[in-house]
């Protein structure tokens, strides 16, 4: 667990459109662009080896070019590839505001931040004491067929109500504005309230084209 006093100012950013990362959770990553080559080595040799990874805002939109908020994941595996590229896995530390992107010769981006707004992401793992397990598993389990999508329910039905809701939020095929949405929900509660509103529309929606 990193404390406040080891959280940089300044992290290298990774923006990709519907990539969701949250604290404690996992991604595997596969990295091969030139610039972001040079941004995982250069953020190797840190202390603290974060990456943030953060949404480019929807193309047309007004103001900044990124999401305001993103996560950052601290690198704690990789492996090179013959052709010189990574396959890395991100572990999530915490989310942060990005405050400003910072100029500079890398060729990648690389913002100003704060954590200030997220010290629970830092704390212990969060409980979900409004979960009921079993309405959700249900819902999902419609969710799941609806998209033809497979799981291991055995594991679901055992897992720890922060690794349940947080790895389904991040492997859920959503829109990145839900995404993002999904990111920004300031508790574990707040998040599978979120998700459930998400996988009920989608399901409604589906419905909804089936009778047209």
């Amino acid at each position: 667990m990193m404390k406040p006093g080891d959280l940089p100012e300044t992290i290298p950013l990774f923006p990709l459109p519907g990539v969701l990362l949250l604290p404690r959770a996992r991604l595997p990553l596969h990295v091969f662009e030139p610039r972001y080559l040079a941004m995982l080595e250069d953020a190797l040799k840190t202390p603290g080896r974060l990456i943030g990874m953060i949404q480019p805002r929807p193309a047309g939109k007004a103001g900044r070019r990124l999401a305001a908020i993103g996560c950052a994941g601290r690198v704690t595996g990789f492996s090179e590839t013959e052709d010189g590229r990574y396959m890395i896995t991100l572990t999530g530390v915490s989310r942060f505001r990005l405050l400003r992107e910072v100029a500079g010769f890398a060729p990648y981006l690389r913002g100003e931040v704060g954590w200030d707004d997220f010290a629970r992401d830092r704390g212990p793992s969060e409980q979900d004491p409004g979960l009921v397990r079993a309405d959700f598993i249900a819902l999902l389990a419609r969710f799941f067929a609806a998209r033809d999508l497979a799981a291991d329910w055995d594991s679901l039905k055992e897992a720890e109500d922060e690794m349940l809701v947080n790895s389904l939020a991040m492997l859920c095929p959503f829109e990145p504005e839900d995404r993002q949405a999904l990111l920004e929900a300031p508790t574990l509660q707040a998040r599978r309230e979120t998700l459930m509103t998400l996988m009920d529309f989608a399901l409604r929606a589906g419905d909804e084209d089936k009778m047209q």
